[in-house]
């Protein structure tokens, strides 16, 4: 499974990934560079964890309309984002391992 994660990952969910042995790409800022140079085009799943970077998910479902959005961040996704997430996850909630897990 190829994952895309944006964001900080203070939460630790990219080593969570790897550890079921998911090929995952990190990318700081989520621009349509960052997102092609992280294989956007490919990606099973485009993982954000930083409410703030909202607007990338329009971009990164324009480069590949398959991509699974998932967000595991806490506060609010804008409602233009909320409408092409596919699941939003509040850390406080499930664990990494968990999300993990579950993808």
């Amino acid at each position: 499974m190829h994952i895309i994660i944006a964001g900080a990952d203070e939460d630790g969910l990219g080593a969570a990934l790897s550890d079921i042995e998911a090929d995952v790409h990190a990318v700081d800022v989520a621009n349509r560079p960052g997102l092609e140079e992280a294989g956007i085009h490919e990606a099973d799943v485009y993982l954000l964890t930083e409410m703030r970077q909202a607007t990338s998910i329009a971009v990164a479902k324009d480069l590949n309309p398959d991509v699974r959005v998932v967000i595991y961040a806490d506060g609010s996704l804008p409602d233009f984002a909320s409408r092409q997430a596919d699941l939003v996850v509040d850390p406080d909630l499930l664990s990494p391992e968990a999300v993990a897990e579950e993808l």
